[in-house]
């Protein structure tokens, strides 16, 4: 299972005087099984990449491949496409309406027209990965905090039991706490299932702990797409565009100017730590 987009441009309000480029000849793969994380500023261009990659919104020209067919093919079965390809929005939470979280859950694949054993099953499974209380299944959404709104708002897509999973700044207005648990339990869902997810998020430090690729988008074009590691290595470079490298990156850079032998490279805190300390003890 693999995404390809090739030459994909979108303008949006084509042919008025208000046009606009948002996207700028995209070409990428994304392969089975990535956890890749879509950085860049407002306006970048990430959230309307995302849209496009499950039909959401149709590319002014170009093409998508997944699982190498053409998705703007006549005869292209575009719900399928969307029970393969999930997308969590922005703020999530906002999506529930039903009595209880798990009626909620269940909404997503009762519209496939499962039966309702099935159904359930889903349900109680996507609730499972993502870690959520066996006790408050059957609470009003309303009456969740934040981050189990969150939980249970990536669960309703999980039970449609997607291919790829893209999550659009799935941790935005949490917590700490709370941004870490929700991003640990995705990467443990990434390991245990092989699933292929999308992260956008403007939190260097996040994309920099969980995925294995970063995708950098400016102003509708791809500027980097690498590891975490050499991607960072570009600071100064994602400093001009609006971005910055994480923290780590720039104390590792510091502490090197005053002569301590530490690799910069590291973008995580676990590897600075330990970098410090081997530095230390030279």
């Amino acid at each position: 299972m693999s995404i390809i987009l090739d030459h994909v441009n979108y303008i949006y309000g084509a042919d008025t005087p208000l046009a606009m480029h948002a996207l700028k000849d995209i070409c990428l793969q994304i392969k089975d099984g990535e956890f890749v994380g879509i950085i860049g500023h407002t306006g970048s261009g990430k959230s309307t990449l995302m849209q496009h990659l499950n039909g959401l919104v149709k590319a002014t020209d170009g093409h998508i491949y997944y699982n190498g067919q053409d998705i703007y093919d006549d005869d292209y079965n575009m719900k399928e496409l969307r029970s393969k390809v999930g997308l969590v929005f922005q703020y999530p939470e906002h999506q529930l309406f039903e009595v209880d979280v798990f009626s909620d859950v269940c909404f997503g694949p009762k519209n496939l027209g499962l039966d309702k054993k099935e159904v359930e099953l889903r349900a109680y499974d996507a609730l499972r990965k993502v870690g959520f209380p066996n006790e408050l299944f059957y609470q009003s959404p309303f009456e969740l905090s934040g981050g189990q709104k969150r939980r249970a708002a990536i669960a309703g897509v999980l039970a449609m039991k997607p291919e790829v999973l893209i999550l659009d700044e799935p941790t935005a207005g949490l917590d700490p706490k709370g941004r870490d648990e929700i991003l640990q339990q995705v990467k443990k869902l990434q390991q245990e299932t092989g699933m292929t997810i999308l992260l956008v998020s403007h939190s260097m430090e996040d994309v920099a702990e969980y995925v294995d690729r970063i995708i950098v988008m400016n102003q509708g074009s791809v500027l980097f797409d690498d590891t975490p590691k050499n991607v960072f290595a570009h600071y100064k470079e994602l400093e001009e565009v609006g971005l910055a490298a994480p923290q780590v990156t720039y104390i590792l850079n510091a502490l090197q100017e005053k002569g301590l032998p530490v690799d910069t490279s590291v973008t995580t805190i676990s590897e600075a730590a330990s970098e410090i300390v081997k530095a230390l003890h030279k």
